[in-house]
């Protein structure tokens, strides 16, 4: 069973880190970057055996970066959510983000990397409701792309 809370999680990331010598880089690897995942769901230790490969690959540090859901974040997603939704503000999206509530204040991802011969090394670690509260994201990003689109072609007609 997964927690809801990966700060336990963070805190041993940390202590082994730095246990084999290495330094933290607090810093994302965003998706513009040559980049390999790490893949190994069924270990839900392979960020240690991640952390030993950037060792023997020589990586003098690891970058580290977390999410913890904010307030504000999940307000904004909620009244993103309304307002493609209004007037049906019963919608299943709205409730789900609504019950997003109890993960306030709580760590829902982790990203460690390594760099080695040009290309970013990648393991992330994630929460069922982080998860789904990046889902929720996306739908709206891809909600408004499409009605962009849309009003762009509507000013070429005019």
């Amino acid at each position: 069973m997964q927690p809801d809370d990966l700060l336990s999680l963070k805190d041993d990331m940390i202590a082994f880190i730095e246990g084999h010598g290495m330094r933290r880089l607090p810093g994302y690897v965003g998706e513009d970057v040559p980049s390999i995942m790490w893949e190994d769901d069924a270990n839900p230790d392979s960020w240690k055996d991640f952390v030993e490969t950037a060792k023997a690959a020589g990586a003098p540090f690891v970058t580290m970066s977390d999410v913890t859901l904010e307030k504000e974040d999940l307000e904004l997603l909620l009244e993103e959510l309304q307002d493609l939704d209004y007037p049906n503000e019963e919608s299943a999206d709205i409730e789900e983000a609504q019950s997003l509530i109890n993960y306030v204040g709580k760590l829902g991802y982790i990203q460690l990397g390594f760099i080695h011969q040009g290309v970013a090394f990648l393991h992330e670690s994630s929460t069922p409701w982080y998860e789904r509260y990046q889902q929720l994201l996306e739908s709206v990003d891809d909600f408004s792309d499409i009605v962009f689109e849309q009003n762009e072609g509507d000013d070429e007609q005019s």
